[in-house]
């Protein structure tokens, strides 16, 4: 007797034949066209939501993924509906558990997909638009049920793994282990971990599960090291841990970091003790504090007091120097007539017109100066981040061309409404495209990435060309008078800095050569249910 495959059992399950895989084939040559719209708008859609986006690592990885739903969208229409693509849809199942995606998010995509293509096929295949949607949904129960089976595997293996873990505990370790956790180890908020003489973990609390997103039932028995330090640091950083395990030092401090499982990285200051004794196989303990947040609101801060200091001097500064100078420019003015009138020669013509120069490049410092040491109150609105990226290209393009640059915008389906000072996130545009354009202009040309894109409560834009990159990584390009360039003042990036962080948003750099990306984060209103609504009849 022929033995059911249980891919068999599930088409049979759900009534999948051969007529609905014969409607899907010839429902694919409409549908295809949509399937990077659906893709892309189903990812607008993760954005969203804080659990699902942050399993993914960044946004590389959700430009594969949305390719890889087209083609999985393609594999569902195109078929053949056998025991390869049954292999391929589980494999789909294994990556979902494999990056932390919460099962819920799967159903929910699933029926956002659903009613795209069931739309599709009401509006493109005529009196067979019916027959066409039950074959959708028999083909998308059927890939629901294969993805479920991946999820039941995960928490079935999990729930034994914990069950190994258990049994292999005697009635005394454990009395002491689950007294050592409710009153010391789970009540603290501070990374817990405890590792045996192999440097493997043996102990983990309900925080480092929390910053890392890693159950327990994990890690448990596996080394320390591999686990939880970044794959850059653990040569030097591993060493003094393993010198920490072997004794060779009684306690330690390490600034270091933890990655998640997500592959994310938190920076986390540990300390290390020794731990040794005759009844506990747990020799060093690992006690870490995540500072990723403290760090970075400690480097705002310190930006944030060196330009007002700054400021504070250029305001005094300008007031002293901007008299003076308008009453050179104007004698300047007066000689130069002087000059004409009386038939001077062209040297003495030249040079006082280049003290004229001079003097004038001299003014649009120091009112450079005021615009940075006293800012506008900003006058917030909600703002179209799509229309501000298309208007601040344009205005760069005619520059761009002329330096052989060219200017490519990577904009949402669905605009970006942030409340904003429009003018003035204009200019920080204007002045990152200005940039990236004068950084390639000597290198012959090159392309410029203007992108943006929404993040949980967040608007990201980011300005990317693909020039020399900065000098040193960590060249100071915020602070005040730092330029990397001959005739710089050193005020454009300072004055971008800080108009960014006055709308309670952040801005960064990563440069190596061949790629500088400036990334802007600016907060972003949740709207109110009856605004979403009065948004949804306006569009």
């Amino acid at each position: 007797m022929r033995t059911e495959t249980m891919f068999q059992e599930l088409k049979r399950y759900v009534r999948f034949s051969e007529e609905d895989a014969r409607l899907l084939r010839n429902f694919r040559p409409r549908a295809s066209p949509h399937f990077l719209r659906i893709a892309v708008g189903f990812y607008d859609r993760i954005r969203e939501h804080d659990a699902a986006h942050d399993v993914f690592t960044g946004e590389e990885q959700i430009q594969r993924l949305q390719r890889s739903l087209v083609r999985w969208m393609d594999r569902v229409c195109s078929g053949p509906h056998d025991e390869t693509y049954y292999q391929e849809t589980e494999k789909i199942g294994r990556i979902h558990v494999k990056v932390g995606l919460p099962q819920r998010y799967m159903f929910a995509a699933m029926a956002l997909i659903r009613v795209e293509l069931e739309r599709i096929a009401s509006e493109t295949m005529g009196d067979g638009a019916a027959a066409c949607r039950e074959a959708i949904n028999r083909a998308l129960d059927l890939e629901l049920a294969i993805m479920l089976e991946s999820y039941r595997d995960h928490f079935v293996e999990r729930l034994q793994q914990r069950e190994r873990l258990e049994r292999a505990e005697i009635d005394r370790t454990l009395r002491r282990t689950e007294h050592r956790y409710v009153n010391a180890v789970e009540l603290a908020r501070v990374i817990i971990v405890g590792v045996d003489r192999e440097g493997c973990i043996r102990l983990f609390n309900r925080e480092a599960e929390r910053v890392t997103d890693l159950g327990r039932e994990e890690v448990i028995g596996k080394p320390f090291v591999d686990v939880l330090l970044p794959e850059g640091v653990r040569d030097d950083q591993g060493a003094v841990f393993a010198a920490a395990v072997a004794g060779t030092v009684a306690t330690a401090e390490l600034d270091s970091a933890v990655q998640t499982r997500a592959g994310k990285v938190r920076d986390v200051r540990w300390q290390l003790a020794c731990a040794k004794g005759q009844d506990d196989d747990i020799v060093l303990f690992a006690v870490g504090r995540d500072t990723t947040d403290e760090n970075a609101l400690a480097a705002r801060m310190r930006q944030a007091e060196k330009l007002a200091a700054v400021g504070t001097m250029a305001a005094g500064l300008a007031h002293e120097i901007r008299n003076p100078l308008n009453g050179a420019q104007l004698h300047i003015t007066f000689l130069e007539r002087g000059l004409k009138r009386s038939g001077a020669d062209a040297d003495q013509l030249e040079a006082v017109g280049v003290v004229g120069e001079e003097i004038k490049r001299l003014g649009t410092l120091v009112s450079e100066f005021l615009d940075f040491a006293r800012p506008h109150p900003l006058t917030l609105e909600p703002t179209s981040i799509k229309a501000l990226c298309a208007r601040a290209a344009q205005l760069v393009r005619p520059a761009a061309e002329k330096a052989n640059v060219e200017i490519h915008l990577q904009l949402p389906t669905n605009d970006l409404m942030p409340d904003l000072d429009k003018s003035k996130i204009e200019q920080v545009l204007l002045n990152l495209l200005q940039n990236a354009v004068e950084a390639l202009e000597p290198t012959g040309g090159g392309s410029v990435q203007v992108r943006a894109r929404r993040r949980p409560r967040l608007a990201v834009i980011e300005v990317e060309d693909d020039g020399p990159g900065l000098s040193s990584p960590d060249a100071p390009i915020f602070d005040p008078f730092f330029s990397t360039k001959p005739s710089g003042t050193g005020l454009g990036l300072a004055i971008v800095h800080r108009i960014v962080t006055d709308h309670g948003g952040t801005i960064d750099v990563d440069s190596h050569p061949g790629r500088t990306l400036f990334r802007v984060t600016l907060p972003l209103r949740i709207a109110s249910a009856e605004e979403a609504e009065a948004m949804s009849e306006r569009g």
